[in-house]
């Protein structure tokens, strides 16, 4: 787990805590950039986008279906270890260099996710990090 702190803000003249935690895991792809793998601000997680890397070997699987397996499963490892669930992501965001992967990507979806859906926004993108096919993040409550 990562860093805590506090930060200090005034609302209406009002004085208010908020608890920031950086959360981090080896269980999902280390940040490749300035950034950390997860936020936790007063209980709500909020993920960076994570990308279908295999944690322990750096390799990246052939294929949506397969890359859209290890995105969803390292998503959720990353929402795990920030102490939440799956069941508790509450928002999705799906990025994918090919909207024609849709249909295929939504079957994997739903090996992850459960009725009651999270809300989610699934836009397509020219490039993404490591040129993978899908990149995914999420919006969980502890």
């Amino acid at each position: 787990m990562g860093i805590s702190g506090c930060i200090f803000v005034t609302v209406r003249s009002e004085m208010r805590i908020i608890m920031q935690k950086v959360i981090s895991t080896d269980k999902a792809p280390s940040a490749i950039g300035p950034y950390s793998q997860a936020i936790e601000i007063n209980n709500m997680v909020y993920t960076s986008g994570v990308i279908p890397v295999d944690p322990p070997t750096g390799n990246i699987p052939e294929g949506v279906e397969a890359q859209a397996e290890q995105a969803f499963k390292n998503l959720c490892n990353l929402v795990e270890a920030s102490g939440s669930k799956v069941e508790n992501i509450v928002k999705t965001t799906v990025f994918i260099k090919e909207m024609n992967d849709f249909g295929r990507i939504n079957e994997i979806y739903k090996k992850y996710f459960k009725e009651p859906f999270p809300a989610r926004s699934c836009v397509e993108v020219a490039r993404l990090p490591k040129d993978v096919l899908l990149e995914v993040e999420a919006i969980a409550w502890k």
